[in-house]
């Protein structure tokens, strides 16, 4: 048998091996395999033995048992590598020290890696639907049919060096501000007398170099971060999506930078929340654990989010998820006192400057505050005719008052005399005639409850005041699975006071946004939210839905929308766009001689050689796509500030002075 069938041989039965091949099974690990033969992994010898012909040419037989040809296995693998013209350029993309490519010298080069889930292929809604059309021989005609969408993610790894371009101020572009009279063109941007940009903020572009954008204006600032990520609830397709699809490792590490960037933005008093469901909740723990602090996870909130369950589950339907809550540093975060119940709420039915509250009697009266048990609370009150000056001190013509029971028993009061001086003075303190003409002192309740981890309000059904609520807004079915606006407005209500800023960095339809706006029209609040989106029809729907809220609750506030400014995003992009190979081959002049590409690239080489291949020609379209986009510069996928004025990327002059404005920089 010739070496070329024997390696064929080889190849497929080691295809049965997973651990070998990368997820499409065009790649085989060699050096792995090779490590396997040497440790004479079981799996792999039994794999081997299977097939006759492999057994005659790499075993011998003793007696009755087989032993392994190790060194003939390992010759014959060294000899006859799996390689070819497309395998070998592919293998070069990216591997080099800077000035040569690896394969071309005998050097060896360290240089750590970043990994990084930077480049989405392409995204969509969590349930994302392609509408697609199938002959049906029953009905002699094409029915329209739809499946979940299977997109592809790019993954990165960057050099160190290269981390510090790729993370530079990007410019910004497509400025417009949202009030609710509409549209309008953005003007100077308002910032607090610390410099701190006190606006409102939809951004369009990969969160992670938003964050880093964002960090030198905002860091220390934002007082609460809350996402609701994609959950990577699995799939059939091993590949990195929107769809939640991820690989386990890769959405760990998508998670792990986005998080770490987050964190440096967050005040030392402030809180992040993470919405999940139970597929990578446990990592998710651990991961976070590791970026904020076990000592600082506050809780894990279980939100029933759906009651009913969903239907035609095998095992267990369904019917909440969860949401990761966090400090930056417990020791000084603190929650505000309020009622997030409406039933507990409707309790405290008084309100003035501070808020709602309810009257209690200022006289503990129960056995254990008894005022042999309690003296120092026992004391009189001296209260004038009209019941509105006080005195610890015993005054002509004021009226004493002891704690004293309607059963006559002494009692004692519910603060201190120092205490009880200060919550007079600080408004706390009502003091009524009842029509028997009896007085009575009462202290302002707050309006508090216990939080509980477990949140099972109605209002927190994501069908009626998620999907129904945006349908009723913006007047049509968009996003789906919208999140429950009144978790985020607890939540913001939870943690945030007055002219708090809030972040959400996977903004969806959004709701942060909204939540944020509802809760300042109901307490009088200045809060200021910052949203960050990458996909075209999330952004249309997180823009128009707040442009509406703005106009419907009829709110004097506004937001300022913008862009990070594409440039080898944009041939990303257009690579996704196209349908086939042949496509993928006439933009192929363009993306060469417009954008920039990776300067190992031999152009000529793959245009002559590879694209006519058959090896590369067999490739999936997505994988023949990712191919495409490992060309691309992963540092020019924006352009960065420091770059905007070159006319090649045509920002133009009010693009960029308000770019310059932002970041409080000049020309």
């Amino acid at each position: 048998m010739n070496n070329i069938k024997l390696k064929q041989i080889i190849i497929d039965v080691l295809k049965a091996d997973e651990r070998l091949w990368n997820e499409d099974k065009t790649d085989l690990n060699q050096t792995l395999l090779l490590d396997l033969v040497e440790n004479i992994d079981e799996k792999l010898i039994e794999l081997l033995l299977q097939e006759k012909e492999l057994r005659d040419k790499f075993f011998v037989k003793i007696k009755d048992v087989y032993v392994f040809k190790t060194n003939d296995f390992r010759f014959f693998i060294e000899e006859n590598k799996v390689d070819n013209s497309y395998t070998q350029y592919k293998n070069r993309i990216g591997l080099t020290d800077g000035k040569r490519f690896l394969k071309d010298t005998n050097d060896v080069v360290l240089n750590w890696p970043y990994k990084d889930c930077v480049l989405e292929g392409g995204q969509s809604t969590e349930e994302g639907l392609d509408t697609y059309f199938e002959y049906s021989e029953k009905t002699k005609s094409y029915e329209e049919k739809q499946a979940k969408r299977k997109e592809i993610f790019f993954n990165s790894v960057l050099a160190h060096d290269e981390i510090d371009r790729l993370f530079d101020h990007k410019a910004l572009t497509n400025w417009k501000r949202f009030t609710k009279d509409g549209e309008q063109e953005v003007g100077e941007i308002k910032r607090d007398e610390d410099g701190t940009i006190r606006e409102n903020l939809i951004i369009k572009g990969n969160n992670l170099l938003a964050l880093h954008s964002l960090k030198k204006q905002f860091a220390g600032k934002i007082k609460l971060i809350y996402i609701d990520p994609p959950y990577n609830t699995g799939g059939d397709a091993n590949i990195f999506t929107y769809n939640n699809t991820f690989n386990h490792s890769t959405w760990l590490t998508f998670m792990k930078n986005r998080l770490e960037a987050g964190k440096q933005l967050l005040r030392d008093d402030g809180f992040i929340a993470i919405a999940i469901d139970h597929c990578e909740l446990l990592y998710l723990g651990v991961l976070a654990d590791e970026i904020f602090g076990r000592e600082n996870r506050l809780g894990i909130i279980t939100v029933v989010h759906k009651p009913g369950g969903r239907n035609q589950e095998k095992f267990f339907s369904s019917s909440n998820e969860f949401m990761l809550v966090y400090a930056k540093n417990k020791f000084i975060a603190n929650f505000n006192s309020v009622a997030l119940s409406d039933e507990i709420k409707e309790r405290f039915d008084l309100k003035d400057e501070k808020g709602n509250y309810r009257l209690i009697n200022f006289i503990r009266d129960h056995i254990d505050n008894l005022r042999e048990k309690k003296p120092n609370f026992w004391y009189p009150i001296y209260i004038s005719q009209n019941l509105k000056e006080i005195s610890l001190e015993k005054k002509e013509n004021f009226i004493e008052l002891l704690p004293i029971s309607n059963t006559g028993r002494e009692m004692s009061w519910k603060t201190s005399k120092e205490t009880f001086m200060e919550d007079f003075q600080n408004n706390e303190i009502v003091i009524k005639k009842e029509e028997s003409g009896k007085i009575i002192i009462y202290r302002k309740f707050r309006e508090w409850q216990i939080i509980k981890t477990f949140w099972n309000d109605k209002r927190y059904n994501s069908t009626h005041y998620g999907t129904k609520l945006l349908e009723k807004i913006i007047g049509r079915k968009s996003v789906s699975f919208p999140k429950s606006l009144f978790i985020v407005y607890d939540l913001i209500k939870l943690t945030t006071s007055k002219n708090d800023i809030i972040m959400d960095f996977f903004a969806g339809s959004g709701t942060t946004g909204h939540a944020t706006l509802a809760l300042n029209k109901e307490d009088g609040g200045n809060r200021k939210f910052i949203l960050v989106e990458q996909l075209d029809e999330h952004i249309e729907i997180c823009n128009e839905r707040n442009q509406k809220v703005l106009a419907q609750e009829n709110i004097d506030d506004s937001f300022i929308y913008f862009e990070l400014a594409k440039w080898n995003e944009t041939a990303k992009e257009k690579i996704l766009e196209c349908e086939s190979l042949e496509e993928l081959k006439a933009f192929f002049d363009e993306m060469y001689e417009r954008y920039f590409l990776n300067y190992n690239l031999k152009i000529k080489e793959f245009k002559g050689k590879v694209l006519q291949e058959e090896n590369f020609r067999n490739l999936s379209l997505d994988e023949q796509k990712k191919i495409f986009v490992a060309m691309l510069d992963n540092n020019q996928m924006y352009v960065n500030k420091t770059e905007m004025a070159d006319k090649k990327f045509g920002i133009n002059e009010k693009d960029q002075n308000l770019t310059n404005q932002f970041y409080n920089s000049e020309k």
